[in-house]
């Protein structure tokens, strides 16, 4: 049977959502805060480092301070959005229901690119540090690792969603602790002075506090992504959350308050402890920052907590990941095989798919932080469109039910926006090859969906359901 809706739309039974649904019940507000944290702590342990590079001590902590203002507006309309709209989905979904299918399949799309990408490059990473560490033989092959933990964590997956959240949890509470040891092993040995030791160049505004100057401050923006980066994907967790009304805002704002703690911690301690001029080109900028100040033994402690922060984040990205082909293959945006789930209610074959697409990216690029730079690209195409999705739901629709409202309203959205696009021009100050590789994958996804994907939309998908409710209230007021 079908039924026009704009077009010629599938109407699917029940027996197909049943082989495509999640577990419900299984996560509470706690595991939601612990996923928000796992998304992004790895960051806390290296590549942020790297802002001081092009904008100084300062520079990139204007950068934390501006793109924590846009993770922190983000993050309270995604509250009152999740809590209107509680789909797997997420920011598909609002997007769908705010600006109709193509800027619904738009978002999806970013928000794949930054899901899929950002677990490859962090394995890249997390092979690195196995290799550091002495944990394998000699001359093992980074790739094999790659392989490996691709296969491992994709299994534990498969387990079962409470399963891998409680993983999950305390991972990121090993990862937490060792960033508190860090803290107070480097706390005694901090000078302000440190820093502002980089030297000033010839550029516009440079001084001692800006070395690079205004356009310093500008490349910064990127790094400062790097404390935040993930934590919009709590709300992927709705249809498998306890109450997802109540639960998504108290999981997204409790994970960002600890992610700004914990960014700000690595980003003012190691600085001051060990220099800006020495922590902007370190690899492992927590761990050379102990070591220069003489706590060899935390350093090791930290350096092996940083491969846990790191396992946090790539577990958890790669649900997010999953998470987000689900919603979008079940509403046929993508092939709606992806949408099939097995027998614990996890998404086997999106699983599958992810790890597939991670392997061929790292095998064929060959560079995590040019993987990663392609994610944040993604990532601050999302926001914009997830932020004005809320604008416009609020004015289209100012009586739909929310469980949570956010604070200010359009204007925190607003300059959330706002920021958000700011963020996606500094994006091309810093890796045009990443920003215009993400541009060239949007128009291959755009062909997809105007010649194929939108004649085969699944009318009765929650996201599709709550899009149509949306519109109907909307006619109503």
């Amino acid at each position: 049977m079908q039924v026009s809706n704009a077009q010629v739309d599938a109407i699917e039974s029940d027996e197909y959502f049943q082989k495509r649904s999640l577990k419900g019940g299984a996560v509470g507000w706690v595991l939601l805060v612990s996923l928000g944290v796992a998304y992004t702590v790895s960051g806390d342990f290296s590549g942020w480092n790297y802002g001081m590079e092009h904008g100084g001590w300062l520079g990139l902590a204007i950068a934390w301070l501006v793109m924590g203002i846009m993770y922190l507006c983000t993050v309270f309309g995604l509250a009152e959005l999740s809590s209107a709209i509680p789909t797997a989905g997420a920011g598909y979904g609002f997007a769908r229901s705010a600006m109709g299918r193509t800027a619904g399949f738009a978002t999806g799309l970013a928000l794949v690119i930054e899901y899929v990408c950002a677990p490859a490059a962090i394995s890249t990473f997390i092979a690195n540090y196995i290799l550091a560490l002495g944990l394998l033989p000699e001359g093992t092959p980074p790739f094999a690792i790659v392989v490996a933990v691709y296969a491992l964590f994709t299994a534990i997956h498969a387990i079962g969603v409470g399963e891998a959240l409680k993983f999950m949890f305390v991972v990121s509470a090993i990862a937490v602790v060792a960033l508190a040891a860090f803290v107070a092993g480097i706390v005694p040995h901090f000078d302000m002075a440190n820093l502002f030791n980089m030297p000033a160049d010839e550029s516009f505004g440079s001084s001692e506090a800006l070395p690079m100057g205004i356009a310093g401050v500008i490349g910064s923006l990127p790094f400062g992504i790097w404390f935040f980066l993930g934590v919009e994907g709590v709300p992927l967790a709705a249809e498998e959350s306890a109450n997802p009304k109540r639960d998504m805002p108290r999981g997204l704002i409790g994970a960002l308050f600890i992610l700004a703690a914990t960014g700000f911690c690595s980003l003012l301690f190691a600085a001051g402890g060990a220099g800006a001029s020495m922590v902007a080109s370190s690899d492992a900028p927590l761990v050379d920052a102990l070591n220069a100040v003489g706590q060899g033994g935390l350093a090791t402690f930290v350096n092996w907590a940083g491969l846990a922060g790191l396992i946090a984040s790539f577990f958890s990205l790669m649900y997010a990941g999953s998470r987000q082909v689900f919603a979008l293959s079940r509403a046929g945006y993508l092939p709606n095989v992806l949408a099939l789930t097995g027998k614990r209610k996890t998404p086997t074959v999106a699983l599958a798919i992810q790890m597939v697409i991670g392997l061929v990216l790292v095998a064929v690029m060959r560079d995590g932080d040019l993987i990663l730079n392609i994610a944040v690209f993604g990532a601050c195409v999302s926001y914009a469109l997830m932020n004005l999705s809320h604008i416009i739901l609020r004015v289209r629709n100012p009586k739909m039910e929310r469980g949570y409202k956010t604070p200010g309203g359009v204007f925190t959205t607003g300059l959330a926006f706002c920021l958000s696009c700011v963020a996606i021009v500094s994006t091309f100050f810093v890796d045009m090859v990443a920003a215009c590789g993400v541009l060239g994958v949007y128009a291959v996804g755009m062909v997809y969906f105007v010649v194929y994907a939108k004649k085969h939309l699944v009318a009765n998908a929650p996201e599709e359901e709550f899009a149509a409710l949306n519109a109907a209230e909307a006619e109503l007021r």
